[in-house]
């Protein structure tokens, strides 16, 4: 089936939202956060792990499966599931980020992206058409609509040019999409100009996606210039389809953007800032490689549930990312995933009373400090 978004409540004093996605692999509540498993795996994570901390869909990356190990590979195996054996839902990006990190602006054209394979110098051409013939086959819950997504600052001139792409790319997508048990969302686009984000957001919804997706944050804006896009974006967006917000992590943005209308994230930082030594507590990020973490012989965080804070101390971990043992980047990883879906849980609940507000006061307070309070 396709998924399905149904909108159990909205918040009576801002644009939270609380709903459930009804996927092919289960129901999960949103506003929900998603690991990123770029090469069909959260890095040092096993998939039972990631069901340990609660989370649901897993990201997996179009254009990484396509280089490696090939999208025939995976679909001869069974689909993307059954070929790294994760039972829950998965969603795949379509190598629309990679137009951002990877290729210049000389290699963009109507047709498509032009790329070279880093592993054996290759000469590769990513177009809506493949990019879509690619997700079908890995067989993913939800597909992405292949979009060029673009760095900050831009001028409005480009913007607009790319916006009118994006939507063609997203036509052309959606006509050869052909997997009746997968999903297809589409991605906003725009910049930080309001006109040409409500413009997107209005012809995507003509187009009748089973979702939508806001892009092109977390390529160089500061916070308050990422708030302002997705309030551009999904304040025209169809009340009853999810709303995805694509690379957003900092606990920070998913409580400014369940706020402003959000339902799912995702982000590779948990499990990157796991491999430097840091993890994401309630009173904010710490840094295990410090020397006062020495004989601390306390969890990472007191009162989280997560395996890596019932079984273990700072200390410990703290020589084991000093000796670069993995086992150290793996419990934080646990540690830092848990952090951020409780994250949403909580945000969850706060939805439930009608306290999202004085919840981000709270945050804040906790995470920043006093003084950092800020009210609207």
């Amino acid at each position: 089936m396709k998924i399905k978004y149904e909108l159990i409540k909205k918040s009576s004093e801002c644009s939270a939202r609380l709903g459930i996605l009804h996927t092919n692999h289960g129901n999960y509540e949103t506003p929900m956060f998603m690991p990123v498993g770029t090469q069909a795996t959260v890095k040092t994570l096993s998939p039972e792990e990631i069901k340990d901390v609660k989370a649901g869909i897993i990201l997996a990356n179009t254009y990484h499966l396509w280089l490696r190990p090939g999208e025939d590979v995976i679909w001869h195996a069974g689909g993307l599931h059954k070929f790294m054996n994760y039972d829950g839902p998965i969603l795949t990006d379509s190598g629309g980020f990679q137009v951002f990190s990877l290729a210049k602006r000389k290699d963009i054209t109507e047709e498509g992206v032009k790329f070279k394979n880093q592993y054996n110098g290759d000469s590769l051409l990513l177009t809506p058409e493949k990019s879509i013939a690619i997700q079908n086959k890995l067989d993913s819950d939800i597909a992405m609509s292949f979009d060029e997504c673009i760095g900050y600052p831009a001028t409005y001139e480009y913007c607009k040019q790319s916006v009118e792409r994006t939507l063609r790319w997203a036509r052309r997508g959606k006509e050869v999409f052909n997997n009746e048990n997968q999903s297809l969302f589409g991605i906003v686009q725009g910049g930080d100009y309001e006109d040409l984000r409500k413009y997107c957001a209005l012809e995507l919804a003509k187009m009748d996606f089973d979702g939508y997706s806001v892009g092109g944050t977390s390529v160089g804006e500061d916070k308050p210039t990422q708030y302002k896009m997705v309030s551009y974006a999904t304040k025209y967006l169809p009340e009853d389809k999810v709303r995805y917000l694509m690379g957003v992590g900092d606990p920070i943005d998913i409580v400014e953007n369940v706020i402003r209308g959000i339902d799912i994230f995702d982000c590779v930082s948990p499990t990157r800032l796991a491999r430097h030594g840091h993890a994401l507590t309630r009173y904010g990020k710490i840094n295990l490689k410090n020397s006062k973490y020495k004989e601390d012989f306390t969890p990472v965080e007191a009162g989280c549930d997560c395996y890596c804070c019932q079984h273990y101390t700072k200390a410990y971990i703290k020589h084991l990312i000093n000796c670069e043992e993995t086992f150290g980047a793996r419990l934080l990883s646990i540690h830092n995933i848990r952090y951020l879906v409780r994250l949403t849980e909580e945000l969850r609940n706060a939805i439930k009373e009608d306290k999202v507000l004085e919840y981000r006061e709270q945050f804040i307070k906790d995470y920043y400090g006093e003084k950092n309070v800020k009210k609207d």
